[in-house]
C-alpha cells in the first residue's frame, strides 16, 4: 500500500503520529521538522491540514488523541515505516524514541 492510497482521515492520523514521535525527546530537530514538512506535502494535505500539522510541531498532539487501535490493519505497516523513518531523520535515535517505537510496534502487532 502506498501513501497515496490512504484516506484523508488516515493521512491526517499518520501526521499526528509522526508529530508525536518527533516530540518523543521533547524537541523537534530541524531534520525532523523537514521530514514532517515533506511528508505533509507528499500526502497532499489541505491548507487546514497543513495548519494543524504546524500546530502539532509547536505543541505535541495530546496522548489521548493517539490511539494505535484506530489505525486500520491494512495501514499499520506504513505507519511503522514512517515512524521509523522519522525517528532516524536527525541521525540520532534517543532512548525515548526507541521506547516509543517499540511500544508502537507491540501495539500494532
Amino acid at each position: 500500500m502506498k501513501l497515496s492510497h490512504l484516506e484523508h482521515s488516515d493521512r491526517l492520523r499518520l501526521m499526528k503520529f509522526v508529530c508525536a514521535f518527533a516530540w518523543a525527546d521533547l524537541e523537534i530537530a530541524d531534520q525532523e521538522r523537514s521530514f514532517i514538512t515533506k511528508m505533509a506535502k507528499q500526502l497532499h494535505l489541505t491548507g487546514d491540514d497543513h495548519k494543524q500539522v504546524k500546530a502539532w510541531m509547536e505543541l505535541p498532539p495530546k496522548v489521548e488523541e493517539l490511539d494505535p487501535n484506530e489505525i486500520p490493519r491494512e495501514h499499520r505497516k506504513i505507519f511503522l515505516e514512517v515512524a521509523r523513518d522519522l525517528v532516524a531523520a536527525d541521525g540520532a535515535v534517543t532512548e525515548e524514541e526507541r521506547e516509543n517505537l517499540a511500544l508502537l510496534e507491540q501495539l500494532l502487532g
